[in-house]
């Protein structure tokens, strides 16, 4: 008996579907549809299963947690791989959210992108996805930064200037290179000590 494919036969066909929005997302979790297990995020209306924590990626999310917190110390809250909301149908979990002070938390939703200085996602089998759909997403949102770490090069590409679902500025930052916040003059980030 031959094995059953897994290819989505659905997205081959142009067939209406029903967009969740992140009212429905959070009723969901509240129902216990989804519980805290469930590694997924809304994007686009869509369930968007995430990618599982290897070793590599969790190192790389400490040493950034770590040298953001004292870097950003005073100048930005740093949340760690927390959801941020893009619109009403899309609420990511990046790895990292810098975020505006005083920013005192909002009691019955996440940051919207007015308050968020930059975005980071780590990355090594999410890759393709990073730079391809959330970047898409980020930049038609108006994040005006997004820092994809690329745990497959030991580099780290950096987006700026969203325009029209794109970013006009793009470089890439080797293991020699210093990284800087472009709205935090002074929070700066040595590339080697990323990828340890």
């Amino acid at each position: 008996m031959d094995a059953v494919s897994t290819t989505d036969i659905l997205s081959r066909y142009q067939v209406p579907r029903h967009r969740l929005t992140r009212r429905d997302y959070r009723r969901m979790g509240e129902a216990g549809i989804l519980g805290e297990d469930d590694r997924v995020e809304l994007l686009e209306g869509q369930l968007i299963e995430m990618a599982s924590i290897g070793p590599r990626h969790a190192l790389a999310v400490d040493a950034l947690t770590e040298m953001l917190v004292l870097a950003a110390a005073g100048q930005a809250v740093v949340r760690v791989q927390n959801p941020v909301v893009l619109d009403d149908t899309s609420e990511p979990q990046p790895d990292f959210a810098l975020l505006r002070r005083p920013w005192d938390g909002y009691p019955h939703d996440h940051p919207p992108p007015a308050d968020i200085y930059l975005l980071i996602e780590v990355a090594d089998s999410s890759l393709g996805f990073d730079r391809g759909p959330k970047l898409e997403l980020y930049a038609r949102s108006g994040i005006r930064e997004f820092w994809v770490v690329d745990l497959t090069t030991n580099r780290v590409l950096v987006h700026r200037n969203p325009n029209d679902g794109r970013y006009d500025s793009i470089s890439s930052v080797d293991m020699s290179g210093t990284l800087q916040v472009e709205a935090l003059p002074g929070v700066t980030i040595p590339v080697a000590s990323i990828f340890v």
